[in-house]
């Protein structure tokens, strides 16, 4: 990529589009987007008129996809996640993840952004960065707190970067345990879309926080229970049992499943901060 040039992403596992919203506000531009769900299509049609999109991601490729800088994705966490049947990365859609890899070897981008649950890191991570690195690329990787970035509720995933073996000096300039999410607001002056405060917190000493909680005290007055929460939600409520909230299934489904455009955006932000770096 030439100085002055926007770099360019891929979004596979699209869904409505967090990842792609927070990588443009970094100032990524979208080249394609890849995602099966129909009304999620639509979502993505709505926002991203001009861009391609493809429905399969077993059916592109190189010779379909045009190469970018950037292939960003969060593929499905059913087979991974603790709510799940627990079948691991080789279950029937988390298995999947081989079409992700297959696309990053064929189209070789200069880096790759994987998004999961937590549990990946005990349901997937080895053959994930097994697969990286066969392919040639190396990888470091965070959990990420969508609390470090303003939201009220904590909302843990993983996010990995990966990048050609070659670039060592890539390697030393993003490091992503090290960094400090209070950084956000200091690149450019500028502070994150939609963040509500500023963090000090580097998102280990986060979850450090978030374990060393007191938890949630539960009392019993009069045959009803009171819940009295000090801390964040787990997840965001975006009441699930809410009626009259049009296509409420697939709103739902596609709040639950989103990247945070925050988190996006700060990854995106580090990656342009090592690739323009001295």
């Amino acid at each position: 990529m030439t100085r002055g040039t926007a770099m360019r992403f891929g979004s596979l596992f699209a869904g409505i589009g967090g990842f792609d919203l927070g990588l443009e506000r970094s100032g990524m531009q979208c080249a394609w987007q890849v995602e099966i769900d129909p009304w999620c299509r639509q979502v993505l049609a709505r926002h991203w008129p001009d861009v391609p999109r493809y429905e399969d991601v077993r059916d592109v490729g190189a010779g379909n996809l045009e190469w970018v800088d950037v292939i960003a994705g969060g593929f499905p966490c059913q087979d991974i996640s603790s709510a799940g049947k627990r079948e691991g990365i080789r279950g029937k859609r988390s298995g999947l993840w081989t079409e992700f890899a297959r696309i990053i070897r064929e189209l070789r981008p200069r880096f790759v952004i994987v998004e999961n649950v937590a549990a990946l890191l005990v349901r997937g991570m080895g053959t994930v960065l097994g697969d990286l690195a066969a392919s040639g690329y190396d990888a470091e990787w965070q959990m990420l707190p969508a609390a470090a970035f303003g939201a009220p509720h904590i909302r843990q995933r993983v996010f990995i970067v990966a990048y050609p073996q070659s670039s060592r000096n890539q390697r030393e300039r993003i490091r992503l345990a090290d960094s400090q999410i209070k950084t956000l607001s200091e690149i450019n002056g500028t502070k994150p879309h939609g963040c509500r405060q500023n963090v000090a917190y580097t998102p280990s000493e986060l979850w450090r926080k978030q374990k060393t909680r007191d938890g949630r005290k539960v009392s019993t007055r009069g045959g009803t229970q009171s819940r009295q929460h000090n801390h964040w939600d787990i997840e965001p409520n975006v009441g699930r049992v809410a009626d009259g909230i049009p296509h409420q299934v697939d709103r739902l489904r596609g709040l639950g499943n989103a990247v945070v455009p925050q988190v996006a955006e700060w990854l995106g932000r580090r990656i342009l901060e090592a690739d323009h770096g001295p």
